[in-house]
This record gives structure tokens, sequence and C-alpha cells, in this order.
């Protein structure tokens, strides 16, 4: 009778030390979510532009032959970028999306020719389809293009995980959030911050 007693108390106590485990476990992974969100809130919030050899602008989806409204206000970002002097050339990224007949680099340099800026101070590439692939293909266009720094222009939210991105692929690069962005309710940025949580440990873990 003892001893079954004894066995009890320690099962009740194996399995109390358990759910003080699991519940600190899962504190200790909110707590970390919370962290890392504020970093991503608190980083696109600041304009981080220095001068540099070129202004890389991510894609994002496109309508047809024009931009969608979040890929408006990159291009339109980049290009006064480029008219302050900032940078003297400009790198449109983004390829082909489903059924989409144009890309986003050449749609983004389309406008961007449209709106004044020279044919040859803008390059483009139509091959990538995320994020790292927009900066691994502007990063070989750098180099073919004798280009060493750029900055890197996209939605506040974005840009902690491109930033990080950029420095794996080993180039010097600002950031320089755009100024106004179609996610602009509390609901909407919240998605956004709960969206870029999930694809920086996706980074971290898979390396895309």
């Amino acid at each position: 009778m003892l001893t079954r007693l004894v066995n009890r108390a320690k099962k009740m106590t194996s399995l109390s030390r358990c759910k003080r485990i699991a519940i600190w476990s899962l504190l200790a992974g909110l707590l970390w979510l919370i962290v890392l969100g504020t970093i991503i809130w608190r980083y696109g919030a600041q304009n981080h532009a220095t001068k540099s050899d070129c202004i890389i602008v991510l894609g994002a989806a496109v309508q047809g032959a024009t931009p969608s409204p979040v890929f408006a206000e990159r291009i339109l970002h980049a290009i006064k970028l480029y008219q302050v002097g900032f940078a003297p050339k400009i790198v449109f990224t983004g390829g082909y999306g489903e059924l989409q007949k144009f890309s986003e680099g050449g749609v983004g340099y389309s406008v961007a020719s449209q709106q004044g800026i020279p044919v040859a101070d803008i390059f483009f590439e139509e091959r990538s389809r995320t994020t790292q692939q927009n900066l691994a293909e502007a990063a070989s266009l750098m180099e073919k293009n004798g280009l060493k720094s750029a900055i890197i222009v996209s939605d506040p939210l974005h840009m902690k995980r491109a930033m990080m991105m950029a420095g794996d692929l080993g180039f010097e690069a600002s950031s320089s959030p755009t100024p106004t962005t179609r996610y602009r309710s509390f609901r909407t940025k919240f998605a956004f911050v709960v969206r870029e949580i999930y694809f920086f440990h996706h980074y971290v873990i898979t390396g895309n």
C-alpha cells in the first residue's frame, strides 16, 4: 500500500513537472514571437538610406502591364530616391506571376522609363519569384555592372527580413521603406507582421 502511494506521488510529481515545462516553453515561445514582431515593426518604421550605387526595388504583384498598388508605391519611392541623388541606378526585380504576360521587373522598368528615368540607369530581371530570389538576382546584376552597394526598397514590415537576406548574400545594403503603404489599418499591419514572422523562421530554417 505504501509503495503504491509513493509511486503514485512520484507519477504526479513527474506529470506536474512536465506540465510546468510545457507552460514555460509556451510562454517563452510567445515572448519570442512578441519580441520578433516588435523588432520587425520598429525596424520598418525607420529610413536607413545612405548614398549607394543603386536602388533595388523588391518585386510585388502586377495587374497586366500595370503595377499593383503595393508595387506602385515601391516604384515611385525608388524614383524619388533616384531623383534626389541617393543612387544613380535602379534595379527592378520580380518574374512572372501566374497567368501574367508581364514580369514584375519589366513593369517596374516600364513605369520608371515613362517617369523620365534614363533607360541606361535602369536594370531589371525577370526570373525571381521570392524575396530571396529577388535579392540574389539583383546581386548578380550588381556584380555584372560593377555596383557595390544598394538601397533596398520595399514595404516597411518587409524590410527586416530583406536586410537579413542581403547581408547573407554579402553585399553592402541600407533600407528605405516606402513612406506610404497600402497596409494602413492595424488589422492589415498585424496580418503582415504575422506573415513576416512566419517567413523569417522559414528563411532561417530553409535558406529560402
